[in-house]
């Protein structure tokens, strides 16, 4: 089956002047994803929608646990956005080939994840929920002698709070206990698009500056910790469960005659613009659908189709497995 990655779709557009003109002119993100699509026009897009809206530098310095694209999708979104600088940034890693990307951007790497602790205020464990205690492992090991409050923030999927803290209680050079923070971004962070979930003390210390930092790169949203996985399972997941929805949109056009390129951008687009709708007009989903759906209609027979498949069942029953296994994945199973 013939499926285009996001490095394909960047490079179809370099090659295709007139499409780029069209995305431009189409996609309420074209800032965003048009600008995002190549990397030599970063700066140009989403970077400077950021930078306008967000002029401060945050003065704390950031770390990453972890560099893979979660982590470089918050790091170079606050570079982007001009509200940290390269020299304020570290990010280890359990390779050196992992940090090519990072020393292009100027940012400090290492292979210790002590020394990331060490240097920042506000440290963002970027990994798998299952390698948090080969984390923790590495922080007991150091030299580590901190005698201020930091800030831990987890991007480990199901990973309650509660058993964040008492794994870096055993930090023996964590002198003050951190403030701990659970986020959730989604894979639309990468291009400034996405929606970040968030839970913690809003009283915080470093609270409003975490915010700052994820909303570089969309939305970001903070919740009761018990409703995290919840949420994850329909933002952090939901990315996945709509790319399905795109693909399936467009391989019913090709099999109505359309070409693949052209039914890829009516889908993708489709769905850009059904979210636009709920979220600028308030309207409930509902209504929106029964706007479009005529009597005996087009529309109406396709809904039809899609209930008879039982489209809403498989969309709720994803979002409660994910919920799920979110739980499962933070208890170690």
């Amino acid at each position: 089956m013939h499926r285009k990655t996001f490095s394909t779709w960047g490079a179809w557009t370099s090659r295709n002047g007139a499409a780029r003109v069209l995305l431009e002119r189409i996609c309420p993100y074209q800032r965003i994803l048009v600008s995002n699509l190549s990397s030599s026009q970063k700066s140009q897009g989403g970077g400077k929608r950021a930078q306008n809206e967000m002029k401060n530098e945050l003065s704390h310095k950031i770390g990453f646990i972890g560099s893979g694209n979660m982590a470089k999708a918050i790091a170079f979104s606050i570079l982007d956005a001009g509200i940290s600088s390269p020299k304020q940034l570290i990010a280890s890693g359990t390779a050196s080939q992992q940090f090519e990307n990072w020393k292009e951007r100027g940012v400090a790497t290492t292979l210790d994840n002590a020394e990331v602790v060490d240097f920042a205020d506000i440290v963002f464990i970027a990994a798998p929920p299952q390698h948090f205690t080969d984390v923790v492992s590495s922080l007991s090991k150091s030299k580590l002698s901190v005698d201020y409050q930091k800030c831990f923030v987890s991007t480990m999927g199901g990973k309650p709070i509660k058993i964040i803290g008492e794994g870096l209680s055993s930090v023996v050079g964590l002198k003050v206990p951190p403030q701990i923070i659970r986020i959730c971004p989604n894979m639309p962070s990468m291009i400034g698009a996405g929606c970040c979930i968030m839970a913690c003390d809003e009283a915080g210390k470093y609270t409003k500056a975490v915010q700052k930092i994820i909303r570089a790169s969309g939305t970001c949203e903070v919740v009761p910790e018990r409703l995290m996985n919840a949420c994850a399972a329909t933002c952090g997941c939901g990315p996945a469960y709509l790319y399905l929805v795109i693909e399936s949109l467009a391989d019913g056009a090709v099999r109505a005659g359309v070409s693949r390129d052209l039914a890829y951008k009516l889908a993708a687009q489709t769905v850009v613009g059904a979210g636009q709708m709920v979220l600028k007009t308030g309207k409930h989903p509902g209504v929106l659908k029964d706007e479009i759906c005529s009597e005996g209609g087009s529309t109406i027979a396709g809904v039809h189709a899609l209930e008879e498949g039982g489209v809403r069942r498989s969309f709720i029953n994803a979002v409660v497995a994910a919920t799920k296994r979110a739980g499962e994945l933070g208890s170690g199973k």
